[in-house]
């Protein structure tokens, strides 16, 4: 990884407060790559009993930002620039799974692709699909 290990990710998750609260959690990492977990609980669903669609956008977004902070140069964060989510069926089971890896990497911005999963009785099924640009930014410019 070039600026950011498993534990500084760790970090930035528990140190993120929405996304703490949200109750995400950093599963794995790797060189330009992130999946996270989330539990299903009852605050986590809209009026007709599925996984709110917010939160399945938090974690596309998250995940990717992880995946591309693995390839940011030293002393830069990842922000979001641009990101757009399809929903592809409800999300109504246990658990959800956000797999996201960097397509182009890039110095200032990478682009970078999100799957969430819901796992319902032990099967997975493919919920949503992002793709997003992520903009490496120094402490400077923020």
């Amino acid at each position: 990884m070039a600026s950011t290990d498993i534990g500084e990710l760790r970090e930035l998750f528990r140190a993120a407060p929405f996304v703490a609260n949200l109750g995400m959690e950093l599963e794995s990492v790797g060189n330009g790559e992130c999946v996270t977990t989330l539990r299903v609980e009852p605050r986590h669903l809209q009026q007709n009993g599925f996984v709110h669609a917010g939160v399945q956008a938090t974690m596309a977004d998250h995940t990717a930002g992880a995946a591309a902070s693995t390839l940011a140069a030293a002393g830069c964060y990842v922000v979001t620039a641009e990101i757009k989510v399809s929903y592809l069926r409800a999300a109504k089971g246990e658990r959800l799974i956000c797999r996201a890896k960097v397509l182009k990497p890039g110095k200032q911005m990478s682009f970078v692709e999100s799957e969430v999963l819901c796992v319902a009785d032990g099967r997975e099924h493919l919920v949503a699909k992002a793709s997003a640009t992520m903009a490496a930014v120094s402490p400077r410019q923020g």
